[in-house]
C-alpha cells in the first residue's frame, strides 16, 4: 500500500490538469492517476505525409477503433453517436480541434428562460474570472469585441482567415448574419515558451509544433514543477470507502497489471462523462449498493452529446485545403431560442477547412462525385483544395434515459466492466439539426459554392461527453453541489464534463476547465471546513 496523500486526482486530461495545477499552491501532497501515457509529439500523424491514414489508426478518435493498450472498450451499439476520447496525459486535448468557445450567460438559465431542463446552481459571472485564467494558462487566441458574448479579454490575436474563411464570410455578409473569429487554444505568436502555429497539419491528430494548448504542455509542466506527482499507466478500478461513508482512496492496476491501493484524504474524479460514471458505478459496496455517490440514481443518467452535421461546399477558386486550423471562425446567429424555428435552444456554426489530398479522393469516390475511369483526374482536380465546410453543433437537452451503465459481459484488459451507452436522439435535436443544415446550406449558396454536400456523420461526433453526474442544489436530482462536491460523500469531488447541468451549443472544454479551476478555488477557500 502507498503512503496516504492529501488529494488523489483520477484523470490527467483537461480538468484533472487544471485542478492539479491550482491545488498545487496549497503544498498538499497531490497524486494524479492516469491510465494512459505521456505522448511523444514526434509520433503524431501530423509529422508525416500520410497523416490522413494515421488519424484512422493509432490516433483515431474512437477508442474501439484505436484500441491502444491504454484504452478501454465501450459498448455503443445502442447509440447513433459513438464516443470520441483519448487516454493519455492531456486526455482529449491531445486530439481536440482546439476550439475554445465559452458558454453564453443564457446557457446557465435554460429553465428560467425556456422552460426546459434545469438551471445551473452557478452562473456565467461566477465562472468569468476562471474562464479568463484558463485562457491565459492555455494560450487562447481570438478577437475581443464579439457581440455574441459579454466583454472578455484578448490573450492573443486571432488566427488568419485564409481563403476558406474569406469565402464563407462573403456568404454570411450577404445574408447579414453574425460571424467572428473564434477563441481557439492555438498560439498565433510565441507564447510562454511555445512557438506560434505554422499550419503543420490538422489539429485533430496532435500538434507536434506545440502551438496547440493541450494540457500536457500547458498545465502539467507547471503542476509537476510545483510538486504534483503524476503516475501514468494507472487504470483505476474503484473508489474505496470507509465505515463512515467517506472515500478512502482508489484501487488501480499498474502497467504490469498489479493491483495497487492508493489511500487519500480527498478524491477528485476527472475522467470525462463516460469514465467517471463508469468508475462510480463500479464502486459498489454495502453502503452504496447502486454505485458511489448515486443515492439520487443520477450517476450515468442525462448523457448529453452535441449532435452534429457537416456541410461541404466546392468553389471555383483554390482554397486552403487541409492547411490551417479548423474551427477558427464561428457564427452565433442561431444560438438563442426562437420558437418560430420549431425547437428550443440553438446551435453554433463552426467554419472548417477543406479535405486533405487523400480525403478528397476517398470521399469523392464514396459519393460518386469523382468517378473511376474516364474523367477521374479532371473531376479530382476540380475538387482538390477547392472545398471548405461548416459544422452545425447543436445543444443537446438532458434526458434521463440517455445514460451510461456497466456492460454485463464486456470488460477491459484488467477485467473491469466496460461502459455501455444507451442514447436516443431527441425530436428537439433532430429538428435543430435539420434547421441548422438548411441555414449552413444557405451560407454555402450565398458564398458561391457550385456544389454542396450535406454530410451528417453523427457516428463520428461523440467528442463531448456531458451530464452523467450532474450539478445541482437538490441531492435527490443531482450528484454534486454547486462547487463540485458529491452530495453523498463529503470528500469526493467531480470536475469533468459529467457535472454539466446542460450542454449548451458550443464545445465544452473551456467550461470544463473553468469549472475545475472554480472547484479548486472553492476547496482552497474552504480548507478548514471542507467536509462540513
Amino acid at each position: 500500500m502507498q503512503d496516504i496523500v492529501d488529494v488523489l486526482i483520477i484523470g490527467a486530461g483537461a480538468s484533472g490538469a487544471a485542478i492539479a495545477w491550482s491545488l498545487a499552491e496549497t503544498k498538499m501532497r497531490i497524486v494524479c492517476l492516469e491510465q494512459g501515457e505521456w505522448m511523444k509529439p514526434s509520433e503524431y500523424p501530423s509529422t508525416r505525409r500520410d497523416f490522413e491514414e494515421g488519424r484512422n489508426g493509432a490516433f483515431a478518435i474512437n477508442p474501439n477503433r484505436r484500441a491502444r493498450p491504454t484504452d478501454y472498450p465501450i459498448n455503443e451499439d445502442n447509440s447513433p453517436i459513438k464516443v470520441a476520447n483519448f487516454n493519455g496525459v492531456g486526455g482529449g486535448t491531445v486530439l481536440f480541434g482546439a476550439h475554445m468557445p465559452r458558454f453564453h450567460p443564457s446557457d446557465f438559465r435554460v429553465k428560467s428562460l425556456d422552460g426546459v431542463a434545469d438551471d445551473w446552481p452557478i452562473d456565467y459571472e461566477t465562472l468569468a474570472p476562471f474562464y479568463d485564467l484558463n485562457d491565459r494558462m492555455t494560450g487562447v487566441s481570438g478577437l475581443a469585441g464579439d457581440p455574441a458574448y459579454p466583454a472578455k479579454p484578448q490573450v492573443m490575436g486571432p488566427l488568419p482567415m485564409g481563403q476558406s474563411t474569406m469565402a464563407l464570410a462573403r456568404g454570411f455578409n450577404a445574408l447579414g448574419w453574425h460571424w467572428w473569429p473564434s477563441d481557439v487554444a492555438i498560439a498565433t505568436t510565441d507564447y510562454e515558451g511555445r512557438a506560434g502555429c505554422i499550419n503543420l497539419g490538422m489539429c485533430g491528430s496532435g500538434c507536434a509544433q506545440g502551438a496547440k494548448g493541450s494540457t500536457d504542455i500547458t498545465y502539467w509542466p507547471q503542476a509537476i514543477r510545483a510538486g504534483v506527482e503524476l503516475r501514468t499507466r494507472a487504470r483505476v478500478r474503484e473508489i474505496t470507502t470507509g465505515p463512515d461513508g467517506m472515500a478512502t482512496g482508489a484501487i488501480y492496476y499498474d502497467a504490469e497489471g498489479r493491483e495497487v491501493f492508493q489511500p487519500a484524504h480527498v478524491v477528485v474524479m476527472a475522467c470525462n462523462g463516460i469514465g467517471t460514471p463508469r468508475i462510480l458505478l463500479n464502486s459498489r459496496s454495502e453502503r452504496f449498493p447502486n454505485g458511489l455517490a448515486n443515492s439520487s440514481d443520477q450517476v450515468g443518467r442525462n448523457l448529453m452529446f452535441h449532435p452534429w452535421a457537416h456541410i461541404t461546399g466546392w468553389f471555383d477558386q483554390e482554397l486552403d485545403g487541409e492547411r490551417g486550423a479548423p474551427n477558427s471562425y464561428w457564427s452565433q446567429e442561431f444560438y438563442e431560442t426562437d420558437l418560430a424555428r420549431g425547437f428550443v435552444r440553438g446551435f453554433c456554426l463552426e467554419f472548417s477547412r477543406g479535405r486533405g489530398t487523400a480525403g478528397t479522393a476517398v470521399a469523392g469516390l464514396a459519393t460518386g462525385r469523382i468517378p473511376w475511369g474516364g474523367g477521374h483526374h479532371d473531376a479530382y482536380r476540380k475538387r482538390h483544395r477547392r472545398a471548405t465546410g461548416l459544422g452545425v453543433i447543436c445543444e443537446d437537452l438532458p434526458e434521463a434515459h440517455n445514460r451510461v451503465t456497466l456492460d454485463p459481459v464486456l470488460k477491459d484488459g484488467n477485467g473491469i466492466p466496460a461502459p455501455k451507452i444507451d442514447y436516443t436522439l431527441s425530436e428537439n435535436s433532430r429538428r435543430m439539426l435539420e434547421y441548422g443544415v438548411a441555414r449552413a446550406s444557405d451560407v454555402m449558396k450565398a458564398s458561391g459554392a457550385w456544389d454542396i454536400e450535406i454530410d451528417s456523420p453523427m457516428a463520428l461526433s461523440g467528442w463531448h461527453l456531458m451530464g452523467t453526474a450532474r450539478m445541482g442544489d437538490d441531492p435527490a436530482r443531482s450528484v454534486v453541489n454547486g462547487w463540485g462536491r458529491t452530495h453523498d460523500v463529503k470528500n469526493l469531488f467531480i470536475v469533468d464534463g459529467s457535472i454539466f447541468t446542460t450542454s449548451a451549443g458550443v464545445n465544452p472544454t473551456p467550461t470544463i476547465q473553468a469549472l475545475a479551476l472554480y472547484v479548486a478555488d472553492q476547496m482552497k477557500r474552504r480548507l478548514g471546513s471542507l467536509f462540513d
